[in-house]
């Protein structure tokens, strides 16, 4: 009797050390296929998080495709673009899927492109395929409250774009222009990363959105479904026979978060600084 009891203490100790150190490092041991689930939700303000997500994925070997859940009404031009080349270079490893949720414009659609398939729902708000550039024009209110600027420059166009005053002819065509050349990039981003010919994004590229069912009529989505759909698919075309396992990163949020506000940190500084007169939108 004696003997059992230590026969099954050695047993269950045994199982308990094999489970502490399969959930200690079971994240990078590439232990079954898997398919890894990435999140994009809310304003693109910042390309940091995604980035680092999908270098991760595109380096261990047990991940066979990634899935981008993408629901999002777009963001700044600078970290569309750096999500959208790193998507693009982990499409040439492995598959990526995008799964749309209620909302993938103008920047959330620029992320999306490059992917291997994309799926949406039939009621997805997607398209938005243009540029803005929104500047406040304080001058009124200055001139009522008595108020005015002493401007010092070295160059004629240096204060372009002031808040403290309208913009001039010159000024908006300027303006005009880098807008026209930011939104080239972007209808050429589409055509590439959707195989559709320039002119033919072209035509749709002023800024409409479109339902998912829209979407997949004029070939900006290839299929309709929710995200199990992307799931199974990006299994598929990853070489994954049956149920996948899914790997995906849990956002850590603590209470204080919770309590203070949920404008993310890179948002709080974009919006703190004077440079905010020159940020671009998708």
């Amino acid at each position: 009797m004696k003997k059992i009891c230590v026969v099954l203490a050695i047993v269950l100790l045994a199982t308990v050390l094999l489970s502490l150190i399969v959930t200690l490092v079971g994240r990078n041991m590439p232990i079954g296929e898997k398919v890894a689930l990435i999140r994009i939700e809310g304003p693109i303000v910042s390309s940091r998080n995604a980035i680092e997500e999908l270098r991760e994925y595109r380096k261990d070997s047990s991940v066979k495709a990634i899935v981008l859940r993408v629901d999002s009404p777009g963001g700044a031009v600078g970290p569309s673009q750096e999500i959208y080349e790193e998507v693009g270079k982990l499409m040439k490893i492995k598959p990526v899927v995008v799964s749309m949720g209620s909302v993938a414009a103008s920047g959330g659609y620029y992320i999306s492109a490059p992917a291997t398939k994309i799926y949406a729902n039939p009621g997805t708000i997607t398209g938005s395929i243009g540029v803005i550039m929104e500047i406040p024009n304080l001058k009124g209110l200055m001139d009522k409250v008595g108020i005015r600027t002493e401007v010092i420059k070295s160059g004629k166009h240096k204060d372009l774009a002031s808040v403290f005053r309208g913009i001039g002819k010159e000024e908006r065509a300027i303006l005009q222009g880098v807008l026209d050349d930011v939104h080239d990039q972007f209808i050429r981003a589409v055509s590439e990363g959707r195989g559709i010919p320039y002119e033919r994004v072209r035509e749709i590229a002023d800024g409409r959105v479109f339902s998912g069912r829209q979407a997949k009529a004029v070939g900006l989505v290839d299929s309709l479904g929710n995200i199990q759909d992307a799931i199974m698919e990006a299994a598929s075309l990853g070489g994954i026979k049956g149920e996948p396992n899914v790997v995906s990163k849990k956002e850590k949020t603590s209470i204080l978060d919770m309590l203070t506000s949920r404008i993310p940190k890179e948002l709080k500084e974009v919006l703190g600084t004077v440079s905010m007169k020159y940020i671009m939108y998708y």
